[in-house]
């Protein structure tokens, strides 16, 4: 038996696995369940990390009555300690403290390896986006019996291909078709908490952020792409690699061959699939144009397609983007990733202050407690008159489905309601068109076909109105307002909310603006608003631009369409300690730039209870941080430090000490010979 004990016994935990499965179709190891999945786990890095097919031990689908198709994925292992490894906070150890895969790990424990031939058949295939994984081990006690472990997970995109542990089982027979029914359920009861979705998006933006500035430093230092040029490069490289299903497929490495024809190079290889990827996603002619004409001066205008030693500076790029940036992409959702690719790869962008402030992107932790101030919900109308990559869109977006799916249990109804708030609900005016074309590629990720995304200056040429689809021509019904305006326009950017809050009859807004805008530089805006829009909240921010925007911002949050009464209550908070530490280190990731050092999640938490509920929700913050108080009607009173109450009137314990303080120094002078007694 100790010799046994120490043999792998694999091939009998396969066998044993085979007959629990019964009469269920399942497909060995040398068997093709579908050339599509066959496909995307020969595309995927191997089990050990090099090249090379992943080869599942046992693959078979679970099929519902409603067709839904779930592959299922069965690693077995065969000696004792081969069943699986997890992190100290009892989650599956697939990854390195880098983020890269532990290939040590997936390769060695039968629930890693299980889960990793999951996410690679999510990452590399279209059509399936959920997989259960099963890892199953086995090897002789010291009596000689066959002991057997199972370990089963669920991975999908929409839990952000977190594992979700099913059940406790002793055998496969729930793969069977009588238990199929209940075991699906129990899959579909899987859903993540809110802080693991928060903690998976942390995970993902580092993922992408460390990516990002690998890229970059190599356009920098070794391929010596100008910086002006970089926002268009990946952006166009993400759309070529996305494809359409079923009409246009992801452009691949091999495609790019460094030919020098004029109709045949790299840079028209590449426009050729972005313009297809466009026309196929249904965008207006004259918004493909748009796109498809500026994003061909870095394509096919400029000398990055030309080879060098037979290969371009375009295939270059591409093959990192491809490796490295399109898995992150198309795995996450709702979140504002281009928003983290123009803020990254425009790092070594020397401009005056001015101007580098007007294109510094909000971060998402910022555009979701906006979001949140403004009270978006599933019947919203939201719009951003200087959108940017569209990061207020997609936290909107984000809490708009959430309130939908937890308010309607028809499924029918569901679906109809996600897609109005997807097409109709949300909208985006950006003048500059590197930052708009961010915006297009942010909202077709998010599914909307980028249908509301306006390339238009918002102060001279939008009228707020739909400008296309069936809505054409229509005014945009707005009843919430998000913005991060320019702070070189004129009153540091409050034109845009005068006039945005102008076409709207009621409503919440919420504005992240220079902070001395409300204390005169913005006028006359600001006295103007006023006579329509009330202040309810002043709330003074932390240096959430350390690095790159040298402003002291504030997040002003307004009642629309009820004139400011000068009995109104406004709420002034001092938000300067956020729980965040920060710096600007180039080549350090999130997790370094971006510390949560003291409980940052929970005050982010607590300025919305305060704001919207007020001072009895006080505890991370003090009482010297939370001011209630009125302002008049000029405009000019609206910043924290304006309403700092400072106490004048001397009490009588500050009587005593000051006589105690005098006779101290009047006995010490004395005895020093300085004075008379």
């Amino acid at each position: 038996m100790a010799k046994n004990s120490v043999r792998s016994i694999e091939e009998q935990v396969e066998d044993l696995a085979k007959r629990q499965l019964g009469s269920v179709k399942y497909y060995t190891k040398t068997e093709t369940i579908n050339s599509e999945i066959e496909n995307a786990l020969k595309s995927a890095p191997s089990k050990s990390g090099g090249v090379g097919s992943n080869i599942p031990d046992i693959k078979l689908f679970l099929e519902t009555s409603g067709m839904r198709r779930i592959p299922v994925m069965i690693e077995a292992k065969g000696k004792k300690g081969d069943f699986i490894k997890l992190t100290p906070d009892g989650e599956i150890d697939n990854k390195k403290k880098d983020g890269t895969e532990n290939f040590t790990n997936i390769n060695k424990y039968a629930v890693n390896g299980a889960i990793h031939y999951a996410n690679a058949i999510i990452e590399y295939t279209e059509s399936y986006k959920e997989v259960v994984a099963i890892g199953i081990n086995g090897y002789f006690d010291e009596s000689g019996a066959l002991v057997s472990e199972i370990g089963v997970y669920y991975i999908s995109l929409d839990n952000f291909c977190i594992p979700k542990k099913i059940g406790n089982y002793s055998d496969l027979s729930f793969l069977t078709k009588k238990n199929q029914a209940s075991f699906i359920e129990e899959i579909d009861k899987a859903g993540l908490t809110e802080e693991e979705i928060e903690a998976k998006a942390k995970e993902y933006e580092n993922e992408i952020e460390v990516k990002l500035k690998k890229l970059n430093q190599t356009m920098q230092d070794t391929l010596k792409i100008s910086v002006g040029s970089r926002v268009e490069l990946v952006t166009g490289m993400i759309m070529a690699g996305l494809g359409v299903k079923d009409k246009v497929a992801p452009l691949e490495i091999s495609e790019l061959k460094g030919e020098k024809g004029t109709k045949t190079n790299d840079g028209r290889v590449i426009i050729n699939k972005i313009d297809s990827f466009l026309e196929e996603r249904s965008l207006p002619q004259e918004k493909k144009e748009m796109i498809v004409n500026d994003l061909s001066r870095v394509f096919v205008y400029s000398d990055l397609w030309k080879p060098i030693n037979g290969e371009s500076k375009l295939k270059s790029v591409y093959t990192s983007v491809k490796n490295d940036i399109m898995p992150i992409f198309t795995s996450a959702k709702h979140l504002d990733f281009t928003g983290k690719l123009f803020n990254v790869l425009n790092a070594w962008v020397d401009i005056p202050d001015s101007d580098k402030n007007d294109v510094v992107l909000t971060p998402r932790y910022v555009t979701d407690l906006m979001a949140k101030l403004a009270q978006v919900n599933k019947d919203s109308f939201v719009w951003d008159y200087a959108v940017g990559s569209a990061g207020f869109l997609i936290s909107s977006m984000k809490l708009m489905i959430r309130d939908a799916e937890e308010r309607i249990h028809s499924p029918k109804e569901l679906n109809e309601k996600v897609a109005s708030i997807k097409y109709k609900q949300l909208l985006g005016i950006e003048k500059r068109s590197d930052i708009y074309l961010l915006a297009v590629l942010n909202m077709i990720l998010m599914g909307d076909g980028s249908s509301n995304i306006i390339h238009k200056d918002s102060l001279t040429e939008f009228e707020g109105k739909y400008e296309q689809g069936e809505m054409n021509g229509k005014d945009f019904p707005a009843n919430v307002f998000l913005l991060n305006p320019p702070y070189s326009a004129p009153g540091k950017g409050f034109i845009f909310v005068k006039k945005a809050l102008s076409k709207m009859s009621k409503g919440k807004a919420a504005i992240l603006i220079q902070e001395n805008a409300g204390s005169g530089n913005g006028l006359p805006y600001t006295k103007d608003i006023l006579e329509n829009n009330t202040l309810l909240a002043s709330i003074h921010m932390a240096d959430i631009f350390k690095g790159k925007a040298g402003v002291q911002t504030a997040i002003y949050v307004f009642d629309v369409g009820t004139p400011h009464n000068e009995k109104q209550i406004v709420k002034f908070i001092d938000f300067s300690n956020d729980g965040y530490t920060r710096q600007n280190r180039k080549k350090s990731s999130q997790d370094a730039n971006l510390k949560n050092t003291d409980n940052a999640i929970e005050r982010y938490e607590e300025i919305i209870n305060l704001v919207l509920y007020g001072k009895a929700y006080l505890h991370y913050f003090s009482e010297d941080e939370y001011i209630e108080d009125t302002i008049s009607l000029e405009g000019n009173d609206w910043t924290f430090s304006q309403h700092i109450k400072f106490n004048t009137i001397p009490t009588e314990d500050d009587f005593r000490n000051t006589i105690k303080e005098y006779l101290g120094w009047k006995v010490s002078a004395v005895l020093r010979g300085e004075i008379d007694g």
